[in-house]
């Protein structure tokens, strides 16, 4: 879909629009967006195997589903 011409067009672009001050701080706040992005989702697929996480989250935990004998009738 991409060429090699449309992303050299594509990166002289970002680099006339930012600057050459701005780039490394821009690829700075990327990196450390995909670092937290890769930290949660590993997080979340820990949490859903039931493994959880070995520090204390600060949402309580969902209350375990009743048996179905269990379920009192008022």
């Amino acid at each position: 879909m991409f060429s090699e011409w449309h992303m050299i067009l594509l990166l002289i672009i970002v680099f006339l629009l930012f600057g050459g001050k701005k780039l490394p701080e821009l690829a700075r706040g990327v990196g450390e967006a995909m670092k937290e992005f890769k930290k949660a989702s590993r997080e979340a697929d820990e949490i859903a195997r039931g493994g959880g996480s070995s520090t204390p989250s600060s949402t309580p935990s969902a209350p375990s589903p009743q048996q179905p004998g269990n379920i009192s009738k008022n």
